[in-house]
């Protein structure tokens, strides 16, 4: 069947991320977040995430927030490390077709915590993160939606 515009195959969505995007973010009962989220081409072939905005808490708390990760390739997917020295897997990304979507999930064990984390690259250019993250000392669910940013 035909590569689903726009983001193409699998294979082709790692090389779509690259560059700006917008990002709004909903935290269930917690917080929200806007910004912008860019991904930037290294020399290793990485893709360097960083993530910034304005994150509003219920109680009406407002402060400026911002996020690193390594997006690296992978075959069918990629591969989400934490931005460190030396970087330290996130999580694998294998991605599929779901209806009209891309769509790829993976777990995280953070002891004692679970991550539960899903992406949906969709017919529209854009795409969701969602996070459910359970545990002793966290129960959330954090979705974020990107937009590409016009320009």
């Amino acid at each position: 069947s035909p590569p689903l515009a726009p983001w193409g195959s699998p294979d082709a969505v790692f090389d779509r991320l690259a560059g700006e995007w917008t990002l709004q973010r909903n935290i269930e009962g917690q917080a929200s977040m806007s910004g912008v989220a860019t991904f930037t081409p290294l020399e290793t072939g990485m893709l360097k995430y960083r993530e910034e905005g304005r994150i509003r808490l219920t109680d009406g708390k407002e402060f400026d927030g911002h996020r690193e990760y390594l997006f690296e390739r992978a075959p069918g997917g990629f591969l989400v490390h934490f931005a460190e020295t030396p970087p330290r897997l996130f999580h694998a990304i294998a991605i599929v077709r779901d209806g009209d979507a891309l769509a790829g999930s993976a777990t995280h064990l953070c002891t004692p915590d679970t991550y539960d984390s899903s992406y949906r690259f969709l017919p529209d250019g854009s795409f969701t993160i969602r996070h459910t993250v359970h545990g002793p000392r966290k129960d959330y669910l954090s979705a974020t939606v990107f937009s590409r940013r016009a320009g």
